[in-house]
């Protein structure tokens, strides 16, 4: 600790004159006592009467220019839900674009949103989109970003005119959450996006050069009286699967189950609220993107479990939650082998958790406090194994584990927070517990100009066998100057050897000291040739925290720009202009890897999406100061949009590494640590395609075919100094990998949180030395191999407990059927 050298934060702030302020806009709401139908036509005589959010302003690509065509906002309100109307002028009915897509994305279309900041903190709120095809999508922001994984239940309707188009929702109270008091006053404002030139407008203005989204809101007055209803919903399911899967030394076996189940969502109180899952089932989830992993790295995947992608952001603050540790590979999966007896092999040894249930508890009170609880349980897991005899015995690769995360986040003000997270997991028996104790803040100035932002965290490995708990620990602090043409931002992150949060988190490598200053230079309005200009460098310093000693030294650059044509364009360098010791390739503690001054190139094109064809490209290439090293990387994904129905996306990226040098798994023998060199190949090719019959229905097709193989030419021995030479290696280390996967899914929103989905499963994987002559050879081995089909059929209703409110059971049902 005597050693490392704290270094000192010097933010030089010159004084300068702070820009004029936009006075916020205000638009008061009418409370009405009609009953409005969701019909997308402004028609009832509250509409009529309620105040105009006029005057938009143009954010891109021109910022502050007026708008061209009269957008019309308005807002109603009663004692069941917010209702927010729209008219949006243009010169001709064929002019507003209108492609169907999946809810929750927008294509080529037009559309309008509104944002809610319903505590007026300018950090947490919501967000409401429709296309002019009638296509909801909603978000939720929080000083953790943007969450467009978040879901709620209201009702949108869409008409089109000669000349504009109009738009009407309904915001029930139950799909929003607000302090309790006798007069509301929100931060709102609206967003209109004019596809077919590219333009969006806002009615509060908001300045691409200003930091942050919600604090550029305008207000919004005159909701009064109201308060949140019971919310209390329930979407239980049935799910069916049929599965046909290879066992080996014998034909495949075809599988039949039927399971179900339950979501529930509960107010408890009128701020906060409890999500509950029992029996989930995730297996109709879109397939894993798997990969061969040569690194001394975990591969991380992405969540595709609905319950742990929606309403998560408070769990997901300060970054020490990766969710797919729940239900992951359990604990002990990579440890059967070492514990067979002679003669017994591995019948079957599952890689995922079977969770049982899952509940969270989030909301935030009046005075901008957040609370979070998270709780999940998983069952214990088994390995089976089997001897000569037949005789069957079972191997536990993980215990009943509970998981369990509580945050508390309080909002301050000009855009800060503090806040405090710990996670938790516990295992029953003598396997080890874990937990992890972090808090981070932000502070920025009234100007919202410069920021200071950190965070730290301990971390506890508790292990019975052994005395007292590990700990380790982390933190971070970052100095930035946060709006304006001209940013820069100073770092400094410290890892302790000891440090781990993987039981609940993920970290690539720690035992860190790192050291990092940015600028960057932007240009928001269009000039020349160009609607704007980002620019940034990056000089990161890093060293071992312990020992502390020198690690790695790496220069950063991006210039990226999109055209006055709608490309965008970008292109970057990665500079490591001395030699860096790479402590983690080894994967043995203390050794570490010389690794020769190199140099990264890319560039990477988009073409304009409006187009019916469209194309994404990217490029790179790296060389190293040594021998015939190198690398390249490249990729193309054209877009076909055949109609405003049909759709098609074809992805290819292709790599290619010669000389790479690298270890690999098992690479120590005789106190010896082995390296090769190797020529690294990999392709993969994705293809996506939709059909949307109607905003609440449609059919996509994902197939993706992914193919790395990895060829030695020679074998090393790694020195002392860090350096290679030439050595000796029975075995042979050449690998092939190939994964195939098919998912179709059929999806159709019967009623309003409610869906019917059928989806068919394909996967093929095949690990083996054995190379092919051309990819075409391979990919057609490939399909010739075991493969495993799944077809399952899910029916999930959504109730809530407000439809039966004061109605006989018996009078609903018919209402519920006729919405079917």
């Amino acid at each position: 600790m005597q050693k490392i050298l704290l270094p000192v934060f010097i933010c030089l702030f010159s004084f300068s004159k702070v820009l004029a302020q936009v006075p916020t806009k205000q638009v008061r709401a009418l409370r009405t006592l009609q009953t409005l139908t969701v019909d997308g036509n402004l028609d009832e005589a509250d509409w009529q009467m309620a105040p105009d959010a006029t005057d938009f302003v143009q954010n891109w690509p021109v910022p502050g220019k007026p708008e061209t065509h009269k957008t019309i906002a308005k807002v109603l309100y009663d004692d069941v839900a917010i209702y927010i109307g729209a008219i949006l002028y243009d010169v001709a009915a064929d002019s507003v674009l209108r492609q169907l897509v999946k809810r929750d994305e927008i294509g080529n279309s037009d559309y309008f949103a509104v944002y809610l900041d319903t505590y007026h903190d300018k950090i947490n709120g919501y967000g409401f989109m429709v296309t002019a095809a009638g296509v909801q999508s909603d978000t939720r922001f929080s000083s953790n970003g943007q969450d467009w994984h978040w879901n709620a239940v209201w009702h949108s309707k869409v008409s089109i005119h000669d000349d504009h188009w109009a738009v009407e929702m309904k915001i029930p109270y139950s799909a929003i959450r607000f302090a309790n008091r006798e007069e509301q006053v929100w931060g709102i404002n609206f967003k209109r996006q004019i596809r077919r030139k590219n333009e969006a407008y806002f009615w509060n203005p908001v300045k691409p050069s200003v930091s942050g989204f919600l604090n550029q809101s305008g207000q919004l007055l005159g909701v009064e009286q109201i308060k949140s209803p019971l919310r209390l919903s329930f979407m239980p399911y049935i799910s069916s699967y049929v599965n046909n899967s290879p066992v080996e030394g014998s034909k495949n076996i075809t599988s039949m189950n039927l399971t179900g189940g339950m979501d529930v969502k509960y107010g408890i109180s009128q701020s906060f609220t409890l999500d509950m899952t029992l029996v989930p089932d995730f297996g109709q989830v879109q397939s894993d993107n798997q990969v061969l992993n040569l690194s001394p790295y975990e591969v991380q995947f992405n969540e595709n479990r609905p319950f742990f992608t929606e309403g998560t952001e408070l769990f997901n603050k300060g970054g020490f939650f990766y969710s797919r540790r729940i239900g992951g590979k359990p604990l002990n999966y990579d440890q059967v082998e070492g514990q067979l007896a002679e003669g017994e092999q591995i019948v079957s040894n599952p890689t995922t958790s079977r969770l049982l249930n899952a509940s969270k508890v989030s909301g935030r009170t009046p005075g901008g406090l957040g609370l979070g609880v998270f709780n999940a349980v998983s069952a214990n897991m088994f390995a089976t194994v089997e001897n000569e005899e037949g005789e069957r015995r079972q191997i536990l690769t993980q215990p009943l584990t509970n998981y369990s995360i509580v945050v508390l986040d309080q909002s301050l003000k000009n855009n800060s927070y503090v806040s405090l997270i710990n996670t938790n997991v516990a295992r029953r028996g003598a396997a080890y517990d874990a937990n992890l104790t972090g808090g981070l803040f932000r502070f920025a100035d009234k100007t919202n100009m410069f920021s200071l932002s950190g965070r730290g965290a301990i971390s506890q490995i508790l292990d019975p066998e052994k005395q007292g708990p590990k700990l380790g620990h982390t933190s971070s602090v970052t100095g930035a100057k946060i709006s304006g043409n001209f940013q820069y931002d100073f770092t400094q992150v410290i890892e302790t050897d000891t440090y781990n949060p993987n039981d609940m988190g993920i970290l690539f490598n720690n035992n860190e000291i790192t050291q990092r200053a940015r600028v960057e230079y932007n240009i928001f309005k269009p000039f020349w040739k160009m609607n704007n200009l980002y620019t940034d460098f990056a000089v990161t310093y890093s060293r071992l925290y312990k020992p502390y000693t020198f690690q790695s030294l790496t220069l950063n650059g991006n210039v990226y720009t999109t055209l006055k044509n709608f490309y965008n364009v970008g292109s970057y360098i990665h500079i490591q202009p001395v030699q860096n010791m790479d402590f983690y390739e080894p994967r043995v503690e203390g050794r570490y890897y010389v690794v020769p001054t190199n140099i990264l190139v890319g560039s990477s094109l988009s073409t304009d999406t409006r187009k019916r064809l469209a194309l994404d490209f990217y490029g790179q290439y790296r060389t190293f100061q040594e021998n015939n090293r190198n690398s390249y990387n490249f990729g193309i994904s054209p877009r076909y949009r055949v109609n405003d129905k049909l759709s098609f996306r074809y992805n290819l990226d292709t790599r290619q590494a010669s000389d790479d040098i690298g270890s690999f798994g098992d690479n120590v023998r005789n106190d010896s640590i082995f390296f090769g060199m190797r020529n690294v190949k990999t392709i993969s090719n994705t293809l996506n395609s939709s059909y949307i019959f109607t905003n609440r229905m449609s059919l996509t097709l994902r197939a993706r075919h992914y193919n790395s193989s990895a060829m030695y030419q020679k074998y090393f021995s790694l020195t002392e100094n860090g350096n290679l030479t030439e050595a000796a290696y029975d075995v042979k280390k050449d690998v092939n990998f190939n994964t195939f996967n098919v998912d179709m899914v059929f999806s159709w929103w019967f009623a309003p949180g409610s869906e019917v989905s059928l989806v068919w499963k394909n996967a093929i994987a095949t690990d083996g030395i054995d190379m092919a002559r051309n990819y075409t050879d391979n990919f057609n081995r490939t399909l010739q191999t075991p493969q495993s089909n799944n077809i399952s059929v899910k029916v999930l209703y959504y109730l809530d407990a407000l439809m039966f409110k004061n109605k006989n059971i018996n009078q609903k049902i018919p209402d519920i059927l006729t919405s079917i």
